[in-house]
């Protein structure tokens, strides 16, 4: 299940990054991840969690959010289901948003944790999804 979840998290990743709506993706899996020659090193996997910025902010996140079909929202993440959140307008809306940006929570941040579906139908439900955004 984790080795699935991974190799279909990388790929997503790579996705993403050359996706026109998204700004930057953070996966320890891909070379422009700050960490990822150190991650090399003292790991044999770089996990399923990637988290990425859409252009547009809160109103980006939200519409991503209403639009999405496979993955669930949830503000727990990690499972065998695909899970995704917007923490600016779910589990982070009550703070201000100086507050946020000072925690590092911007406003157009999505964290998504990959589960065991098939690759193909995960980036098809995301690429559905960003056509809106």
């Amino acid at each position: 299940r984790i080795e699935r979840a991974q190799e279909s998290a990388l790929q997503i990743a790579r996705w993403l990054e050359a996706h026109p709506k998204v700004s930057w993706v953070r996966y320890i899996g891909l070379p422009s991840h700050p960490q990822h020659h150190l991650v090399r090193r003292q790991m044999c996997g770089f996990g399923s969690m990637i988290s990425f910025e859409l252009k547009g902010g809160i109103e980006a996140g939200v519409r991503l959010m209403d639009n999405v079909r496979l993955a669930t929202l949830a503000v727990s993440l990690g499972g065998v289901e695909t899970l995704i959140e917007h923490p600016a307008s779910m589990t982070h809306a009550g703070m201000s948003r100086e507050d946020r940006i000072a925690a590092g929570i911007t406003d157009g941040l999505v964290r998504y944790s990959v589960g065991i579906e098939d690759v193909e139908d995960l980036l098809g439900d995301l690429e559905r999804a960003l056509q809106v955004v």
